[in-house]
């Protein structure tokens, strides 16, 4: 999600600082042996995790003053919890934010953000290691570290460039959002108004490149319209790298019932973000308000106005929602799994792009009572794998496959 610095970067700041919400009434999971060894034989496989962003805001960078090797409790991500909550391989986000388009630095800092990535490998190599291919995540994972590969958040970090495009696969990049938080000439976001219309021409391009390279078609953020439009244009199965269903929560951010029909034809996969203001009702309908609400307010106040952040966190105050807890993201895994199949769901946290988290998943050691919860429901072995990671490697090996074929 990663929403600093653009239009809603005062709503999830001010959102820390709400009321705390009352807890889930649904009764706390508790863990077995038996999820604690099912958890163990499918490594989680996360579609989206914004620490690298976490680390230049906080840290610099520089992982001097941020130790991921150490416990960082004002953080959802460190070593230690990695490995507790069994994580295999971690899709971390060069997110940037989209006024750098604006300021024409876009390519500059997402390049810089790609380095980070690499860099945190470097820096824990008994711990992390670069994964570009399905072979490569096999091989790191058997060697007991944690497969870590770059997705792009956001078609503006191209600048509409396909040679951009081509450099970050080269660099590492193995899937790109096409949208972020606003509309680009060429393809629509889900929280701005439309400009493509679903994808432009250049759009269209831009996903046969992606297929033609191997690079994942990440649907995240984007419209309705532009998800539709890439469904049709793609080779390639797509991915959602941290969306939710709309049929649970009814967020422009999620994913509608259609579109979960037609990633099933497509052999896609949509991974479940933990957002609570995407994954519970109330939580979904107060987000969505807010867009409009916070341009509603930027209206009123001028640049830099205190009373500004003090609108939006009275509004907040006024309109806090439940945190939800694990049984809500499970409802979302659920539904894809009614509306799509069991070979079309994933996870996609969104750790450390988000402000709230629902009960008993408040950072990545938490992924086995994810495990727990659809045990108690009743499904197999076989089918918790698929969901926990193995869905989303075939994926990946199919948009190999296509690469490979040249068509």
């Amino acid at each position: 999600m990663t929403m600093r610095f653009s239009l809603l970067a005062l709503v999830f700041v001010s959102a820390a600082s709400a009321a705390e919400p009352p807890k889930s009434s649904a009764k706390p999971v508790v863990l077995t042996d038996e999820a604690l060894s099912i958890h163990k034989l499918m490594p989680v496989i996360d579609g989206h995790n914004d620490l690298p962003w976490e680390l230049r805001e906080k840290g610099g960078s520089s992982f001097v003053n941020i130790d991921v090797a150490k416990n960082q409790p004002k953080l959802h991500t460190d070593l230690p919890r990695l490995k507790k909550g069994g994580v295999g391989a971690q899709f971390w986000s060069a997110y940037v934010p989209v006024d750098t388009a604006k300021k024409g630095t876009a390519v500059k800092t997402t390049l810089e953000q790609i380095d980070v990535i690499h860099r945190l490998c470097e820096r824990y190599p008994n711990d992390l290691e670069m994964a570009y291919t399905v072979a490569d995540i096999d091989r790191i994972r058997k060697a007991g570290k944690i497969a870590s590969l770059i997705g792009v958040e956001g078609g503006h970090s191209i600048d509409e460039s396909l040679g951009t495009l081509r450099t970050f696969y080269k660099l590492g990049v193995r899937y790109m959002t096409l949208t972020h938080s606003e509309s680009l000439s060429w393809a629509d976001s889900a929280t701005d108004a439309p400009k493509a219309n679903g994808l432009s021409p250049f759009g269209e391009e831009v996903v046969r490149e992606m297929n033609r390279l191997g690079m994942l078609v990440d649907l995240s953020h984007v419209s309705p319209g532009t998800m539709k439009a890439a469904l049709k244009v793609t080779k390639a199965p797509v991915i959602f790298s941290h969306s939710s269903a709309r049929g649970i929560a009814d967020h422009p951010r999620n994913v509608p019932d259609d579109v979960l029909r037609l990633v099933k034809a497509n052999n896609g996969v949509v991974m479940i973000n933990f957002y609570s203001g995407f994954v519970v009702p109330e939580g979904a309908r107060a987000m969505s308000r807010m867009f409009d609400v916070v341009r509603d307010l930027r209206k009123k106040y001028p640049e830099g106005d205190p009373q500004f952040r003090e609108a939006v966190r009275a509004w907040l105050k006024e309109n806090d929602y439940p945190a939800g807890s694990v049984h809500t993201v499970v409802d979302h895994i659920e539904h894809v799994i009614k509306v799509a199949g069991i070979d079309h769901v994933g996870l996609g946290s969104d750790y450390d792009g988000i402000t709230k988290v629902p009960d008993q998943l408040g950072d990545v050691s938490c992924y086995p009572y994810i495990t727990q919860e659809l045990l108690n429901r009743g499904y197999k072995k076989d089918d918790i794998l698929k969901i926990l990671g193995g869905n989303v490697l075939r994926v990946f090996r199919d948009a190999e496959k296509v690469a490979a074929s040249g068509k």
